[in-house]
This record gives C-alpha cells, sequence and structure tokens, in this order.
C-alpha cells in the first residue's frame, strides 16, 4: 500500500505504527505534528525502513496558518493524495466540567480542524479522481457516557462529517473509512482507570490497512468491539443512564 500519504496527529502511537507499516511497502510520507523535531527522528526511521520520502509539516489543531503548507504539498505531489487522521486530545471530562471553555479545545482537536483540512483538500482528490481518508474516530462517539460525553461528542461529530464526506467523495473514486477504534495502549489512555481489551497501536494499524485494502467504509478495531457498542447502543436509556461507565 504505497502512493502519497499525508499523516495528521503523526507523533501519536497509532500513527507511528501506521506509518511504519506504509514506510516498507515504499510510501512517501508526510508526518505533520507540533513537535516537528520529534517527527524529523521519526522521518529518518521511516526512510531506513524503505518510505521513498518522509517529510516534515507542521500541524496543530488550533492554528488554521499551518493548512496552506499541507494543501501546496498535496498540490505538489503527483498522482493520488491519501490523507489519515489521528490527531486528537482527551482532557479528563471533569476538567471539562469544572473549566468549559476547554470544551472549545476538545471539539477543535477532534473534529473541526481535520473537518476544514480536508474540506480544503476534498476538491483535489475529486479532481485526480482516486485517493483515501482515513478519520479515526472512537467508541466514544457511539453514545454518550458519563465519564467521557465532551470528547465523545467531538467524536461523534466527526463520525458524521466522514459519513457524509463519504456520500460527497465516493463519486468520484475517493475512498473515505471511519475507525473506531476501542481502547488502545496509547499516550492519551495512560493512567485511566477502567481500561479492559487495551489493543496495541500494531494491531490497530494492521486493522486499517485491512480495512483500506478492501474499501471497507467503517470498522471497529479490534473487531470484538463491534459486538460490545452493538450491545452499549442497544440498552435502553432509562437503562444507560444509571450505568457508571
Amino acid at each position: 500500500m504505497s502512493g502519497n500519504w499525508i499523516i495528521l496527529g503523526a507523533s501519536s502511537a497509532m500513527a507511528r505504527a501506521f506509518a511504519r507499516s506504509l514506510a516498507v511497502d515504499g510510501a512517501a510520507l508526510a508526518l505533520c505534528g507540533r513537535d516537528e523535531a520529534d517527527l524529523g527522528r521519526d522521518a529518518a526511521d521511516l526512510l531506513l525502513r524503505g518510505a521513498a520520502d518522509a517529510l516534515v509539516l507542521r500541524y496543530d489543531s488550533r492554528d488554521p496558518d499551518c493548512e496552506a503548507a499541507i494543501l501546496s504539498h498535496a498540490q505538489d505531489r503527483p498522482g493520488p493524495v491519501n490523507v489519515a487522521v489521528f490527531a486528537g486530545s482527551m482532557p479528563p471530562q471533569t476538567a471539562v466540567e469544572e473549566y468549559p471553555h476547554l470544551l472549545d479545545g476538545v471539539v477543535t482537536d477532534n473534529f473541526t480542524s481535520a473537518a476544514r483540512l480536508l474540506l480544503k483538500l476534498a476538491p483535489l482528490m475529486e479532481a485526480r479522481g482516486a485517493g483515501t481518508i482515513v478519520g479515526v474516530s472512537s467508541v466514544a462517539g457511539d453514545r454518550g457516557r458519563l465519564k467521557n460525553y465532551a470528547y465523545g461528542a467531538a467524536k461523534a461529530g466527526f463520525q458524521v462529517f466522514l459519513a457524509g464526506l463519504r456520500n460527497r467523495l465516493g463519486r468520484s473514486g475517493v475512498h473515505v473509512l471511519t475507525v473506531k477504534p476501542g481502547f488502545v495502549d496509547t499516550a492519551m489512555t495512560w493512567g485511566l482507570e477502567g481500561m479492559f481489551l487495551v489493543a496495541s497501536p500494531q494491531d490497530v494499524a494492521r486493522d486499517i490497512r485491512r480495512a483500506v485494502e478492501r474499501k471497507r467504509n467503517v470498522i471497529y478495531t479490534p473487531i470484538f468491539w463491534t459486538l460490545i457498542m452493538t450491545i452499549i447502543r442497544l440498552i435502553p436509556e432509562r437503562i444507560f443512564k444509571k450505568l457508571q461507565i
């Protein structure tokens, strides 16, 4: 699975695992994130693993000025453009409740920033008639839970946006995949209570690759979260609102 890939939130553990799998296939990678020095080390490692190219572009979800360089890079690259969105943040729900202004950042990091950039890339992808968008959401977006409903609301918005984008871009040959991971061993989940069935970033990257190759629309990863979330969605609201989950 080669080609040109733009990876937003490239310093996340899941993004790193995904980029390494692409490098082995000789993909050309643009690593987009805030810590450019850290990503520079990743780029050097990816070249050694076989990437055709690996460069670093600044991406800060709260700074729209950084979008111009990413858009320019996409326009300069020949052939289909592929984008994978791993960017996001998850402050404790209790912190958002105590300081409601934090909600703005949660929505920006998990939804509006990536959505805005994808809207700007969409005409280019439509014109080239090919390409893939991987949007990493979360099972948290399927239902509002007591312990993370602010984060879940932002992810739910991102999921609906991706579904609409899939309807639009699918008509011109662009594939849009929505990924809903369960608990994954990353810096975002480190120290959280109540974690179970924790997957590795490598497992998630493998599932994403398989879904891209099979042109799936929506996946849960690992796959057993399909059953878990089906059960959770079916719980009546009068019961669900009493659960401590």
